[in-house]
C-alpha cells in the first residue's frame, strides 16, 4: 500500500511538473524565437521533444495518478465502473463532435495530443474527461455525503446534487482552458466558426455540460449503494490535481490576454471545489483495499512462517 502511495505521489508530481514545463516553453519560449535559437543542439532536442509530446506527457501522468488513486481509495470495481463509462462516453462524444458539430460545435484537433483516434480525437482526450471528471464528481459527492442526511427521502437529491455539481466543476474548468488553447501561439485545436464566449460557441459549454452528467450518472448508478467516506486529507489528491489543472488553464487565460473565464472558473470552480473539500469530514477512514485486508478471514490470511521471513 506504501508502495502505491508512493507511485501515486511521484505521477502526481510529475503531472504538475509537466504542466509547469508545457507552460514555460508556451508563454516564455514560443514568443521569444531568438532564445530557440540561441540553444546548444541538446537543448534544441528537448524543446521540440516538449513540443511534440509535453501534453500527451502530462495527461497521461495525470490519469495514471487518479487511476492509482481510485483503485487504492474506492476499489477496483469503482475505479473501472467510472473510467471505463467517462472514457467510452466522452471518446463518442468528441468522435461525434468532431464529425458533426454536435454536441460541442464544428471543431477540430491539430497536432501536439497524440494520435488520433479515427484521425479525429488524440487517444489523450478522452484520458483528461476521465481523470478530471472523476476529481470534480469525488469532491461534490464526498462534501455532500458529509454534510447531508443519508435518509431515503433525500438520498436521490444527493446523488442528483453530486452529478450536477461535478459536471458543473467540470464546465468551469473548460471556461478557462478552451478560449485560451484554441487561441494559443500553437493551438491545439481550431473551431470552423468562433463563437460569442472569447472565441467559443456558447454550445461547447452546454456539450460539456451533458458529457460530464452523463457518464456520471452512470457512475452514480454502479455507485448508488457504495458510500464515499474519504476525509478531506483522502481528498488532497482530488482537490490538487482539480486546482492544479485551473491554474494551468488560467495561465494561459493571463498569457493571451483573457480574463473574463478566469473570474468565472474561480467564481463556478474553484470556490465550490474547496468549500466541498472543506465539508468532508476530518478523521480519516481506511481505504478500500486496506479494509479488504483487514476483512479477510485468518483462513485467507498468509502466516509469516510459512513465507520463510522473520518479523523484525
Amino acid at each position: 500500500m506504501k508502495q502505491l502511495i508512493k507511485i501515486e505521489r511521484f505521477l502526481l508530481i510529475g503531472h504538475i511538473g509537466a504542466m509547469a514545463f508545457g507552460l514555460a516553453g508556451l508563454l516564455l519560449v514560443l514568443p521569444h524565437p531568438e532564445w530557440i535559437l540561441s540553444l546548444p543542439p541538446q537543448g534544441k532536442t528537448v524543446f521540440q521533444w516538449s513540443m511534440a509530446g509535453g501534453g500527451v506527457v502530462y495527461i497521461i501522468l495525470g490519469a495514471l495518478a487518479v487511476a492509482i488513486y481510485a483503485y487504492r481509495t474506492l476499489g477496483l470495481w469503482q475505479w473501472l465502473t467510472f473510467m471505463v463509462p467517462a472514457i467510452v462516453i466522452s471518446l463518442a462524444s468528441e468522435l461525434l463532435g468532431t464529425s458533426t458539430g454536435f454536441p460541442f460545435g464544428h471543431y477540430g484537433y491539430l497536432n501536439g495530443l497524440g494520435y488520433k483516434i479515427a484521425d479525429l480525437v488524440p487517444f489523450t482526450i478522452p484520458l483528461s474527461w476521465f481523470y478530471l471528471g472523476l476529481v470534480s464528481y469525488l469532491l461534490a459527492r464526498v462534501g455532500l455525503e458529509a454534510r447531508v442526511a443519508t435518509n431515503r427521502s433525500v438520498s436521490w437529491l444527493r446523488h442528483f446534487g453530486a452529478i450536477a455539481i461535478g459536471a458543473v466543476l467540470l464546465t468551469s474548468w473548460d471556461f478557462v482552458l478552451d478560449p485560451a488553447m484554441s487561441q494559443a501561439a500553437v493551438p491545439f485545436w481550431l473551431w470552423e466558426q468562433p463563437g460569442a464566449f472569447f472565441g467559443m460557441p456558447y454550445q461547447n459549454f452546454a456539450g460539456w455540460l451533458g458529457t460530464g452528467a452523463v457518464f456520471m450518472t452512470v457512475a452514480t448508478l454502479f455507485w448508488q449503494k457504495t458510500p464515499m467516506a474519504l476525509s478531506r486529507s483522502q481528498l488532497g489528491l482530488p482537490l490538487a490535481v482539480y486546482l492544479s489543472n485551473f491554474v494551468f488553464a488560467a495561465v494561459m487565460s493571463i498569457g493571451a490576454q483573457i480574463w473574463v473565464p478566469i473570474g468565472l472558473g474561480i467564481l463556478l470552480g474553484v470556490v465550490p471545489a474547496v468549500v466541498l473539500w472543506r465539508m468532508a469530514t476530518t478523521a480519516p477512514t481506511p481505504n478500500t483495499v486496506e479494509q479488504a485486508l483487514r476483512d479477510r478471514t485468518p483462513e485467507e490470511k498468509v502466516p509469516v512462517a510459512s513465507m520463510g521471513v522473520s518479523p523484525k
